[in-house]
């Protein structure tokens, strides 16, 4: 699924047109869909449910704060590799997942 879409030839995010957010944030700046990351965890959870995983998102991929809090309301853990993504994932409300190296 995928929640940015053209209409009558202009960006959308979700159902925002992109010369709006663009107006109101300025430019550059990064979009994400909320709609998107939901959709995507649930397919992956829904394909290994049999499973019972701990689907983790990875902090390196993306620190944002409102990332990780999205992830964290979606039921996601967290795969970490320093301090200071362990406190970001706890400023988000976030448990860690926490992943060694042999």
């Amino acid at each position: 699924m995928d929640y940015f879409n053209y209409r009558d030839g202009r960006l959308y995010a979700e159902n925002v047109q992109a010369e709006q957010i663009a107006a109101a944030a300025g430019t550059p700046t990064y979009v994400y869909s909320s709609a998107t990351f939901g959709h995507h965890y649930q397919q992956l959870a829904k394909a290994f449910a049999p499973l019972n995983p701990l689907i983790c998102y990875s902090v390196k991929t993306n620190s944002n704060i409102n990332i990780l809090d999205l992830m964290a309301r979606t039921g996601a853990g967290f795969d970490i590799v320093s301090g200071g993504e362990l406190a970001r994932v706890i400023r988000a409300g976030g448990t860690s997942c926490l992943r060694t190296l042999n």
